[in-house]
């Protein structure tokens, strides 16, 4: 993998991988969304109001996996600072953010018929909530880390280790419906088995497969961008030290 963290290497595996993942996500995020919504049966308890499962759920894993992609990265970073680390959990953040922020709208335009409210202080919902935050937080922090004059490896750092302390939020948000009493609904999808009949877990899986493959040619797109604007800054660096040479020359 450490191939892979030269950036040259990357831009030219992306330039083809990003508009792929992002066709190919979107056609089977809708065709699922489709089929999810007109052709899949309501459920027997929760009639169509079950139908937003197939936004919902790959909007939860989203915005978990993104969180879980920014402790890998902040690892990486820290211990074999790989050049590509930081800017992979810089850009994740933003899409990360959007996707727990859909998960948390809606799980409550969900919850309003399931629970008849739009939001209690339920573990899941909570933990939700704080990833939210997390994110808020990670994207301010990495703004004052960029934008302050002296920011070098050690700004770098600190980021860094946030988004290594809030990974500590993944595990409590998947264990909250069994650590306490939750009126949030247990998990229906566990490794190697599912409780969902397969008319609602096939167009489930498709929509997360395509959700997942949209994330990831966002994520590559904002890398991409990144790297563009590190590029520019350094040759306009550069040119403003080739153009103070000549002055400091004349000075003596």
């Amino acid at each position: 993998m450490h191939g892979f963290a030269n950036p040259a290497r990357f831009l030219r595996i992306a330039r083809w991988a990003t508009p792929l993942c992002l066709l190919l996500g979107f056609a089977l995020a809708a065709g699922a969304l489709v089929w999810g919504v007109f052709f899949a049966p309501a459920d027997a308890l929760q009639g169509d109001t079950v139908r937003i499962v197939y936004l919902h759920v790959p909007t939860a894993w989203l915005g978990m996996g993104g969180w879980s992609a920014i402790a890998i990265a902040s690892f990486t970073e820290i211990v074999w600072r790989h050049p590509l680390a930081g800017i992979a959990a810089r850009a994740v953040a933003l899409p990360g953010a959007v996707f727990t922020a859909l998960c948390l709208i809606t799980g409550s335009i969900w919850g309003r018929p399931a629970w008849g409210t739009w939001w209690v202080w339920d573990g899941r919902l909570t933990s939700m909530l704080v990833l939210l935050f997390l994110y808020f937080g990670y994207m301010a922090l990495d703004a004052a880390a960029r934008g302050s004059q002296q920011a070098g490896q050690g700004q770098s750092r600190i980021t860094a280790i946030f988004g290594l302390v809030g990974a500590v939020n993944i595990p409590v948000i998947h264990y909250s419906v069994t650590w306490w009493n939750s009126l949030h609904q247990p998990p229906s999808i566990t490794m190697g088995k599912s409780a969902m009949a397969a008319d609602f877990l096939v167009p489930l899986l498709i929509a997360t497969l395509g959700f997942s493959l949209i994330f990831g040619g966002i994520v590559m797109a904002r890398m991409r961008t990144i790297l563009a604007d590190e590029q520019a800054e350094a040759r306009l660096r550069r040119k403003a030290m080739r153009a103070q040479a000549p002055a400091a020359g004349e000075a003596w």
